[in-house]
């Protein structure tokens, strides 16, 4: 068994003798069969060992480094210790023991403080607000969290206190309970919402499909914006009781949130009815260009649905160049919701033209094309399914334009574009 050292490059499909000449020089070295394959080496891992640990129980982190007992070889060794040290941001020291293809595993680890905090202002939807953090990780030693925020605005005042419990050895299953006070502005309906309630949810994975089951009870008290709110709206003003429970179930292998390069994403919400309260159906598919929305809710015979619980279109989440939420049903210039409605659309993102910044800055943008279609409007349940889909079919939105995006890391992305809104309705804006 030999190998040939040369000063002159070697071909592509290997070297040529007959060039070499005299420049080819032959050495003998020990057969393949003589030399040790490391990473077949049968091991044992006989101890795991963690320094820095402190009030973290020992039952989660044996649920944590399971695979590293299981480890056959040196290279399966390594690969469950590097799983283990990625989740506990720990560097990884080997050493032997006693048996020869003994190892012992030991893990230098940093606890997490107690308490952290965060202090931020925001400003938007003509507001302002001071926003206080607070979050006490690994409460109990076993990876429970608990987050506290407050928000002081100059119109509203909001909080929400959560407990969030994992599964030990397996973090996808987990339960929380949560507590809070919001208030939101929808000035499209001239309406103001303040919720105070309670909710408890669990997620588990299933096959491919992550779930969600989710109660909610909420005191809920509707109000309005000014003086000019039409009497659609004013009268909902109140206060109400509203008890909930949802199940979602999503399906997501896209490779990014923001601009995804590849992957699919599916998600389905279903809110039965309790009571004499409404249902809600949705669904959102998204395949790399195409995309496609829809919802219907059904309500209690002789009554209408909520403006604040009916579903909305327009703006740039579903069809650009119509206002935010400013299609459909409307009364006195608000904007009343609807009890069906469905969006899709056909997106093509391309880099910037001639590539200025390739490599650096220039990455972060994107060149868009886009077509955006939908509807919504209120439907007559004696009717029948095939009233309904033609009604969904009649007055359809559209719109068409180009324009450049800003990728904003992997939080969100900035889009400025230019829209040609077709197919526009009386009322719509």
């Amino acid at each position: 068994y030999s190998t040939v050292h040369s000063l002159e490059p070697l071909p592509a499909n290997g070297p040529d003798f007959g060039a070499l000449g005299e420049e080819a020089e032959f050495v003998e070295v020990e057969p393949e069969a003589k030399q040790e394959i490391l990473e077949n080496k049968d091991v044992v891992v006989q101890h795991v060992h963690f320094d820095g640990l402190g009030r973290t129980k020992d039952d989660i982190i044996i649920c944590e480094i399971g695979d590293v007992f299981k480890a056959k070889n040196l290279i399966e060794a390594i690969e469950a210790h590097v799983l283990a040290a990625a989740l506990f941001n720990a560097p990884l020291l080997l050493g032997e023991d006693a048996l020869p293809n003994g190892l012992d595993v030991t893990f230098e680890v940093t606890e997490l403080r107690r308490l952290t905090g965060s202090y931020n202002t925001m400003v938007g939807n003509n507001e302002g607000s001071m926003v206080l953090g607070l979050k006490l990780p690994n409460l109990l030693g076993r990876a429970e969290k608990v987050t506290f925020q407050f928000s002081y605005g100059t119109k509203e005042t909001s909080y929400g206190l959560s407990f969030f419990k994992p599964r030990p050895g397996n973090f996808e299953r987990n339960f929380s309970v949560n507590v809070y006070k919001v208030t939101g502005q929808f000035p499209w309906s001239s309406l103001r919402e303040t919720d105070r309630g309670v909710s408890a949810e669990y997620s588990f994975p299933v096959w491919k499909t992550s779930h969600t089951v989710k109660w909610d009870g909420v005191w809920r008290e509707l109000g309005c914006l000014s003086r000019a709110t039409s009497f659609a709206v004013r009268k909902e003003s109140g206060h109400s009781l509203k008890s909930s429970l949802s199940h979602a179930m999503v399906i997501d292998s896209r490779n990014s949130s923001i601009l995804p390069r590849r992957g699919a994403l599916l998600k389905v919400n279903q809110v039965p009815r309790l009571g004499r309260g409404e249902s809600h159906t949705g669904a959102r598919f998204l395949y790399g260009t195409p995309s496609f929305n829809c919802g219907e809710c059904s309500r209690t015979a002789g009554r209408g649905v909520r403006a604040a619980s009916g579903f909305y279109l327009g703006g740039p989440t579903s069809v650009r160049g119509f206002s935010m939420h400013s299609v459909g049903p409307q009364s006195e210039g608000d904007y009343l919701g609807g009890e069906a409605y469905w969006a899709g659309g056909l997106h093509l993102y391309t880099p910037l033209p001639f590539r200025p910044g390739q490599g650096g800055f220039g990455e972060l943008f994107r060149t868009h094309f886009f077509l955006n279609a939908g509807n919504l409007c209120n439907l007559n349940y004696g009717e029948g399914p095939q009233a309904h889909i033609r009604k969904l079919a009649e007055c359809i939105r559209w719109s068409y334009g180009a324009g450049i995006v800003l990728r904003l890391g992997n939080i969100a992305r900035l889009e400025l574009n230019y829209c040609v809104p077709m197919g526009v309705q009386p009322g719509d804006r």
